[in-house]
């Protein structure tokens, strides 16, 4: 059974799951569903429709001291594969409607370069300002890590805080520690207007 995380806890990932090396990274999110009345509604003009917001996730792989060593180290809709291979992004999904995972990052921990201390999943809305869209209209937010071998769920981080007019989340973090690597619930909302800007902040 998968453990759940709250934000702010740290648990071991490989350490308690002997032979661990190949992970599925799954991402996921709703939209708001507007037309029930109150901000959302205004916001939206009604209707039971909801508001399509275009969530990209992406994987910042990050060297020493957390720093960002090479811009080929950014996996995301544009760049779907790390160059070491390690990383293997599922590709945009444009709306989020639906159960499930919304996007998806395979990670093979044993391909991840020495030179690379930790892996930053973040979660941003495509062209915030531009749409005036922030997580305030996202719902059900989570991270989670599969085994994909048996399929087995071994963490799941629901992201419960209030994003509203946060523009990007940093779900959580893959990192060593000695041999092993651990998964940290980070849940921390940014006004960050896009990737670029979030990447630069590791620079």
């Amino acid at each position: 059974m998968a453990i759940n995380l709250q934000k702010g806890q740290r648990v071991d990932l490989t350490k308690s799951n002997p032979g661990l090396s190949k992970i599925m990274v799954g991402l996921g999110w709703d939209p708001v569903q507007s037309g029930k009345g109150g901000l959302f509604g205004s916001l939206f003009g009604g209707g039971s429709s909801s508001q399509n917001v275009d969530c990209d996730a992406s994987v910042i792989m990050l060297g020493e001291n957390d720093k960002l060593q090479n811009n080929n180290d950014v996996v995301y809709f544009g760049n779907l594969k790390s160059k070491c291979g390690s990383i293997q992004h599922s590709g945009d999904n444009l709306t989020g409607a639906g159960d499930g995972d919304d996007e998806q990052v395979v990670v093979d921990l044993n391909k991840v370069p020495a030179t690379i201390q930790k892996l930053v999943f973040v979660v941003n809305i495509y062209d915030s300002v531009k749409r005036k869209q922030h997580f305030g209209m996202i719902q059900n937010a989570f991270i989670r890590i599969v085994n994909p071998t048996n399929q087995q769920e071994l963490l799941l981080y629901n992201l419960t805080d209030d994003y509203s007019g946060k523009t990007c989340l940093v779900a959580g973090e893959i990192y060593r520690n000695g041999s092993e690597w651990k998964f940290a619930a980070v849940g921390n909302g940014t006004n960050a207007a896009s990737l670029g800007e979030v990447v630069r902040s590791f620079s």
